[in-house]
């Protein structure tokens, strides 16, 4: 009778994982369609045959051929690979402060670098041939980082707790939004306009060199920290039970969250403030697969990148000749589902 038992829990525990990873294939096969749809369907005035054609022969040294690979499609593995990075974060920082509201946009990271663009561009830094177009983006990491070791500072000194971290967060957005009204107030009307254009987030003029920095930078975050899929599962029962099961809670809070500050910093100084991915994307695999973080990581990977993929198509396509921030779209998403799980949750646990 128990061997019995033990080969029918074998069998559903079986049927239980084949079903999640048919649900991760259907998504991975959705965001391929979505990548797809960006790549030959969202520009305007050029039919998608032509695109396909250019895609097919890539031999062929023409203008469509510099329009699609050269211009095209770094922009949308740039759409892939930063919804893919926003998604991956905000579940890792959900799961380490056991705060639904937890994510890059929330805890001042692309505050920190919105500001650091402002201050370059008022500044006048982006116009030296030093790093050439490289300044303004090197001014939003360091600012994005600068904020990552203020949060880490003052968690440090309140013993890494998840409560003080989500605070030091939130403290450090209002004070570089505060500092980039600053800047927005002292600015050129030129500097004022890149500003405003940059804050809103876009993924236009990406280039294959960044691209292939972030995806680096994923990679080496994503394997490192789907290592420890088992330890971020018990974490969400809490840190008490996480540390009866041998697990170093303050440790894990400080080099995940480096890594995954690392990479965020990384892809909102090369593609601008685009807000709300860590936090739809993670709840809307959280509600698909639930809180195993074998499943979940993966899945809010693919939610982001699905999520921002959309956005960047309905951005150049609402509007025939016009494209819109894509930052605007993301926020007018994820505010109301914002909205919607502080009205669910009664309480952030902690």
């Amino acid at each position: 009778m128990t061997e019995k038992v033990k080969i029918q829990e074998a069998f559903q525990y079986g049927r239980y994982t084949r079903r999640k990873y048919l649900i991760l294939l259907a998504g991975i096969a959705i965001a391929l369609t979505v990548f797809f749809v960006d790549l030959f369907f969202s520009i305007p005035y050029i039919q998608p045959s032509v695109l396909i054609n250019a895609f097919l022969h890539p031999e062929s040294k023409d203008v469509m051929h510099t329009i699609l690979w050269d211009l095209q499609m770094p922009t949308v593995c740039a759409g892939i690979l930063c919804g893919a990075s926003f998604g991956f974060a905000g579940a890792i920082m959900q799961t380490l402060l056991n705060n639904p509201l937890a994510s890059p946009y929330t805890l001042g990271i692309s505050a920190g670098a919105g500001f650091g663009a402002s201050l370059t561009m008022v500044v006048g830094l982006g116009g030296l041939t030093l790093l050439g177009t490289y300044m303004v983006p090197a001014g939003a990491f360091l600012f994005a980082m600068l904020a990552t070791g203020g949060i880490f500072m003052i968690a440090k000194a309140k013993g890494f707790s998840a409560d003080i971290m989500v605070l030091a967060g939130i403290g450090l957005v209002f004070l570089f939004q505060a500092l980039q009204s600053m800047m927005q107030y002292l600015a050129s009307p030129d500097a004022l306009s890149g500003i405003v254009f940059w804050t809103f987030g876009s993924l236009n003029g990406v280039e294959w060199m960044e691209v292939g920095i972030i995806l680096v930078l994923f990679l080496a975050a994503f394997i490192l920290i789907y290592r420890k899929c088992w330890a971020l599962t018990a974490m969400r029962l809490g840190d008490r039970r996480a540390e009866a099961l041998g697990i170093n809670t303050q440790r894990m809070r400080k080099w995940m969250f480096v890594l995954i500050a690392l990479l965020t910093s990384t892809c909102v100084a090369f593609v601008g403030c685009i807000g709300f991915i860590g936090i739809v994307g993670p709840h809307v695999a959280r509600m698909i697969l639930g809180e195993d973080q074998r499943y979940l990581i993966p899945m809010s990977c693919v939610c982001g990148a699905i999520i921002l993929e959309t956005a960047d198509i309905l951005c150049g396509t609402i509007t025939s000749g016009m494209e819109y921030p894509i930052g605007i779209f993301t926020s007018i998403v994820g505010v109301p589902f914002f909205f919607y799980l502080l009205m669910k949750k009664k309480s952030v646990k902690s």
